[in-house]
């Protein structure tokens, strides 16, 4: 496909946003044990980030569609690097939490105002290898985030918010001064002038249940659940139950991301033209139960590799697929179902970890069989929904 200029941008300031997301991950134990708070508190501290960002997103969405991407993608980098900054600086684990409550809100505003962006500046044809693509960066920062917030650790607990904070600065820099607006004066001042009004954020989900996307929110929610849920106790599992070093956690995800995200870029076209998006979407929804079973199973170090690197593949699969056909129902509402879809996502987000840390206290296996069984149920649902149901079968690629 021929590449706007704006999209390497776009893909940058993705990979930075969910970045942020996992960022917090690794440092989180040490970083809590100087507050004197515990593994529920861990879990709560990133399930707070998905709080915000479910609150914001229809409305993000909603302003994106009237006043333009660009406000609200540089509106959430900002609010990333001030996110980022208060983190670095909080000596209290009221700051922290206030922190990441401004991270979500970042997000609300970049996420959905960047695919939107997207689907202004491709054609249907197109669409499905941009959104392979901006998957790959969404999937590869949220996942690399815990690998380089390891990394950074080495040179001070606080270093890799303060290292986040300086590059989303100079993300939103970049973006003020290259990235043009892709919606038309017209079309902005035309939907301003619209007198129509949105039902709030709890509305719009229960309306979203009789939609004919439905199930894909759905499936944005339960692989979202599912990632969340992995990561925001895996440095505490792997550590726990099978004795490996924070600089063991740090390799793991980040070669495991790296591999997950190039079999993405390889492996999600030449699926999809395959078997189609049904079928990618199914047995990928199977391997992730799978994996999370199987990573129980042996603590040696290539074996929790090749599990992570098999969990991780099948997720970034799993996104760009789903966001494609989201975006092709979505018509000239890209930046309303754009949020629609980064709600469902923050409700993963606010679950999956929450409900990680309380299992995990618990037993320290019941958070991965709790996760399998989420995947396993959203499996069995898109078996019965996708195909069965006719909101699906007419966005088969051409």
């Amino acid at each position: 496909m021929s590449i706007h200029p704006s999209f390497p941008l776009l893909l940058v300031n993705m990979f930075l946003a969910m970045l942020g997301v996992g960022l917090v991950i690794p440092v989180l134990p040490e970083f809590l044990n100087e507050f004197g708070a515990g593994g529920q508190a861990a879990g709560y501290l990133v399930s707070c980030f998905g709080l915000s960002q479910f609150l914001f997103s229809p409305i993000a969405g909603n302003i994106a569609d009237k006043r333009g991407r660009k406000p609200m993608i540089v509106i959430g980098l900002s609010l990333f690097a001030i996110s980022n900054l208060l983190a670095a600086i909080a000596d209290q684990l009221w700051l922290l939490f206030v922190s990441r409550l401004i991270g979500g809100v970042g997000s609300a505003a970049l996420v959905p105002s960047i695919m939107a962006y997207v689907a202004d500046i491709t054609t249907n044809d197109q669409r499905t290898k941009a959104m392979s693509y901006l998957g790959a960066s969404m999937s590869s920062g949220f996942i690399i985030g815990p690998g380089v917030g390891g990394l950074l650790a080495e040179f001070g607990i606080r270093a890799p918010f303060y290292a986040s904070a300086c590059v989303g600065l100079l993300a939103m820099v970049c973006s003020i001064l290259l990235l043009p607006e892709s919606l038309s004066l017209e079309t902005r001042l035309l939907r301003q002038q619209s007198s129509e009004k949105k039902p709030n954020i709890f509305l719009q989900i229960a309306l979203s249940i009789k939609s004919r996307y439905f199930v894909l929110l759905f499936l944005v929610f339960a692989l979202t659940f599912g990632l969340t849920h992995f990561e925001a106790i895996y440095p505490l599992f792997v550590v726990q139950s099978y004795g490996f070093t924070t600089r063991d956690i740090a390799i793991l995800i980040t070669v495991c991301s790296l591999i997950g995200t190039f079999n993405q870029i390889m492996l999600t076209s030449r699926l999809i033209r395959r078997f189609g998006e049904k079928t990618t979407i199914n047995y990928t929804l199977l391997l992730s139960s799978i994996a999370l079973v199987l990573l129980l199973i042996s603590g040696q170090f290539l074996y929790v590799m090749f599990i992570t690197m098999l969990f991780f593949t099948c997720n970034n699969i799993l996104r760009p697929t789903i966001n494609t056909l989201l975006s092709k129902e979505a018509g000239d509402e890209q930046g309303f179902v754009a949020g629609m879809n980064n709600a469902y996502m923050s409700l993963g987000n606010i679950f999956g970890p929450a409900l990680a840390g309380i299992l995990f206290d618990v037993q320290i296996n019941l958070p991965y069989l709790f996760g399998a069984l989420v995947l396993l149920v959203a499996y069995f649902v898109s078996i019965k929904w996708i195909e069965s149901k006719k909101a699906v079968p007419s966005l088969e690629l051409n």
